[in-house]
């Protein structure tokens, strides 16, 4: 089958009209998955070309995955093996000019096929047919005044601490941007809207942002569940989904999807980095040490990761894992399971909140001694740390959290930008590690929005995949591509003393 045929049929896939027969064709789709994916990925690399075309092609793509697929687990294997041939077509051949010419054919003709003219690829113009001007449309979000952002976070409940905080320190750098003159005299607003945490409200948060408030994009999302409902809604809008709260997989597709970033390390490199502390630092067996989950796809994710350090060591053992329940600080199954192992735990990873883990920390202090407790950076530091205090100083020494972000206490020159931002925007809010996460990744926006003119989403994309060797004063460099959208993956240890403080350790 050519491409020239592979294209017409997509065509008749993704059609307004699309056929019962073709709807079900599963395996015509998969076969398309890899003529379509090579040439979608060889696109991608090519710096001509511009990336809204390519998007393009993947959006109807996976709307055909979606039609023709009976179940979810069956679109989600198509979608991974279309992902596969992409990432296959990005790597394989190089953009060199043959290349790239070949990818530019291949890719007209799929768009022939779709109705979707190559000139036409920027969604943010449109071409006048009787002078071939191309006059700029109105970019929603954006006025000659603002840009507008929206961030659906939890206002109440269990995770409302973490909402709060990563919710000030987006603003605190906005506030600081706007200071300064903004983003070429344009002031910087955050709108945000609650879905208590909640995946089934998230869906109708993420509307209201897009549809009443016309937000440009979404920054600082919290929940793993939560980005799972609020992502395929960003892409299927081509809006800009920055920065979530998230360390999990399903914000950090391979390859990535084209409007995700992340700033922050995976939950699978915190994971890691908690695996080669407590083997090979700590001397623990394998066997005695067990991970606490949230009963989620974030305990999943975490519990992934720890299972992917094990493979990487070679350590045979399963993982043992303890779950709770979501949302909650039910912990008293997974209290009564680490009382009842023999031979004994010694270290528990936890993949947990705030509230649900210093319950757990409570209950099995005294019954377990000497148990080491290690925490991820999903669970919220300070508040952690709040929670621990009230218990007492037996009950906070020694915790340990990774962090995606380096010491509050530190003195790098980006930290302490932001706690003279904290201090004026702030006044009497302490410097906390969430608030600190929020702040570095609206800080990354900011220097894109200010790289990026005229001001449109598929711009700001290939403003963001330029981005190489970015130096905020982190002591750690930053970087984003077109097949890496996670700025960092550098973790940082920390552990809380007698008196609920954190310090600084070393994790290899």
């Amino acid at each position: 089958m050519t491409v020239h045929w592979s294209a017409l049929i997509m065509g008749s896939l993704v059609s307004v009209s699309i056929s019962p027969a073709f709807a079900a064709a599963t395996d015509v789709v998969r076969d398309l998955a890899g003529r379509v994916g090579p040439i979608v990925g060889q696109a991608s690399a090519c710096p001509d070309i511009a990336q809204g075309r390519v998007q393009t092609i993947v959006d109807k793509f996976r709307e055909a995955i979606r039609q023709s697929s009976s179940n979810d687990g069956e679109r989600d294997q198509l979608t991974r093996t279309f992902n596969g041939y992409i990432a296959e077509g990005r790597s394989r051949t190089g953009a060199s000019q043959a290349n790239c010419a070949a990818a530019e054919r291949q890719l007209t003709d799929l768009e022939r096929s779709l109705g979707q003219p190559a000139a036409a690829a920027n969604p943010s113009s449109r071409t006048e047919a009787t002078t071939g001007a191309v006059t700029t449309e109105p970019v929603r979000g954006v006025t000659d005044r603002e840009i507008r952002f929206g961030m659906v976070l939890p206002f109440s409940g269990i995770r409302k601490e973490t909402g709060r905080q990563m919710r000030q320190g987006i603003e605190a750098a906005f506030a600081r941007a706007n200071d300064a003159g903004g983003i070429n005299g344009r002031a910087l607003r955050l709108v945000a809207a609650d879905d208590g945490y909640d995946p089934n409200r998230t869906l109708g948060a993420m509307a209201h942002l897009y549809d009443k408030e016309q937000v440009f994009g979404f920054i600082g999302n919290i929940g793993t569940a939560n980005s799972q409902v609020a992502i395929p809604y960003a892409l299927e809008r081509r809006a800009l989904y920055f920065a979530p709260n998230s360390g999990a997989a399903v914000v950090r597709h391979d390859p990535p999807d084209r409007y995700v970033f992340n700033y922050r390390a995976s939950y699978a490199e915190e994971t890691a980095a908690l695996v080669r502390y407590l083997v090979k630092m700590k001397r623990i067996s394998p066997k005695q040490i067990a991970v606490l989950t949230q009963q989620d796809a974030f305990g999943d994710d975490g519990f992934a990761g720890v299972a992917k350090a094990y493979r990487q060591l070679n350590i045979a053992d399963p993982v043992i894992r303890i779950n709770y329940p979501r949302a909650t600080m039910d912990v008293e199954e997974a209290v009564n399971q680490v009382k009842a192992y023999k031979p004994g735990f010694k270290a528990i990873i936890i993949v947990g909140t705030d509230r649900a883990a210093a319950k757990f920390i409570e209950k099995t202090h005294d019954a377990v001694p000497g148990l080491i407790y290690a925490n991820v950076s999903a669970v919220g530091s300070t508040s952690l740390a709040t929670e621990l205090k009230l218990l007492g100083p037996r009950y906070t020494n020694g915790v340990i959290v990774t962090q995606g972000v380096p010491a509050v206490s530190g003195y790098s020159s980006l930290v302490l930008d932001y706690k003279n931002a904290l201090a004026k925007y702030a006044p009497g809010e302490e410097p906390d590690y969430t608030s600190l996460e929020g702040y570095i990744a609206a800080t990354i926006l900011i220097q894109a929005l200010k790289q990026t003119s005229p001001l449109d989403t598929e711009r700001l994309v290939d403003t963001l995949e330029s981005m190489r060797s970015l130096d905020l004063g982190l002591g750690a460099q930053l970087a984003f591509g077109r097949a890496e959208h996670q700025a960092s993956h550098k973790i940082w240890g920390t552990a809380l003393d007698g008196n609920g403080t954190y310090q600084a350790i070393e994790l290899e």
